[in-house]
């Protein structure tokens, strides 16, 4: 567990509350660049399929809905919508990331945000022993249990992408 204070994000506070094992990955966030979920994989070390991004989406019914995905992969936003029981979801504008999630862009962890909203999580996590995910801030991964994440995010699995 991340012991220096300084470097403890919003995520990580959760996690340690919650008496959470997970493991850090720091990396350069400067080195990244355009596609920076599968720039941030190959730089860590840690394979596509077990580096998942946050994306967050708004729903014409339920408002909005946080979904964790395969960096190499996109989001369908029917199958989102579909799920989260909506018509259907579009993407939030990168302006609006600060405010309704507490995170910057390249940054976005799904444990912790401002508010507590429905967390849908590719079905293919449940795969892996441990997947990783934005620690909070850019330059930070962290590395829990598919189980574990759901303890934190109280995300359900689902087939949400194309």
């Amino acid at each position: 567990m991340a012991k220096d204070k300084k470097n403890v994000t919003n995520a990580m506070r959760l996690l340690n509350a919650a008496k959470i094992k997970y493991e850090t990955v720091e990396y350069e966030a400067d080195e990244v660049g355009e596609h920076f979920g599968e720039k941030i994989a190959e730089i860590t070390g840690i394979p596509p399929e077990k580096s998942f991004k946050t994306l967050v989406a708004r729903g014409d019914k339920t408002g909005i809905a946080v979904c964790c995905i395969p960096v190499a992969d996109e989001v369908d936003l029917k199958k989102l919508a579909k799920v989260s029981g909506n018509k259907k979801a579009e993407m939030i504008h990168v302006k609006e990331l600060l405010q309704l999630t507490g995170y910057i862009r390249g940054g976005v962890s799904p444990i912790g945000m401002k508010k507590k909203y429905p967390t849908y999580v590719h079905v293919s996590a449940r795969e892996f022993d441990t997947v990783a995910v934005s620690g909070g801030k850019c330059g930070c991964t962290v590395l829990l249990s598919p189980d574990d994440l759901q303890k934190a995010t109280g995300c359900v699995f689902e087939d949400i992408v194309k």
